[in-house]
């Protein structure tokens, strides 16, 4: 990946972030921080492929087709995907990336898209976590039917903050 530093792209107050961690991380718990503090959407690669297929885009319809047949989505279809959401209007400040890219092809494929528009990755951060507090909390996700995902355990005490006071995690 072509990073560069913060703003040193052509869109002087642009912020292109690519966020890496495990499973568990807290990636969902710190991007809606990161986020706010910068006025950027977060791009999660699962929630852009459910509106797209939610949306019947044509590579929604083949990622549905895709994942019905239990196989992986084709990088060519997720590839779209991202590349017709990074080019919505409220991605023109930048955008935080949630598990994308996953395989040099779709960095290089992140940089040619970014390029041809005079940008570039800003920043690509990281989360490490010990693999036996990993292990704890994917033992205990719990995911809901909306796709959230919550955590039995609740490693090192942290209730996630969407979970209302007094309320368990509940999956139908």
């Amino acid at each position: 990946l072509a990073v560069t530093g913060v703003g040193s792209s052509s869109h002087e107050s642009s912020s292109i972030i690519i966020f890496v961690a495990p499973p568990c991380a807290g990636k969902g718990t710190q991007s809606p921080n990161i986020v706010r503090a910068l006025g950027i959407p977060h791009l999660s690669t699962g929630d852009m492929l459910r509106a797209a297929v939610a949306a019947k885009t044509t590579l929604g319809l083949q990622a549905k087709a895709e994942m019905e047949a239990g196989k992986l989505v084709a990088a060519s279809v997720v590839n779209g995907i991202v590349q017709q959401r990074i080019n919505e209007p409220d991605c023109a400040k930048g955008f935080l990336l949630d598990g994308y890219p996953r395989t040099i092809e779709q960095a290089k494929f992140l940089d040619e898209v970014l390029a041809a528009k005079g940008e570039a990755v800003t920043n690509v951060l990281e989360i490490q976590v010990p693999k036996k507090d990993l292990e704890i909390c994917i033992d205990n996700r719990w995911i809901s039917p909306s796709g959230r995902s919550y955590n039995a355990a609740f490693v090192g005490g942290n209730r996630p903050k969407s979970l209302p006071p007094g309320a368990v995690p509940v999956c139908n």
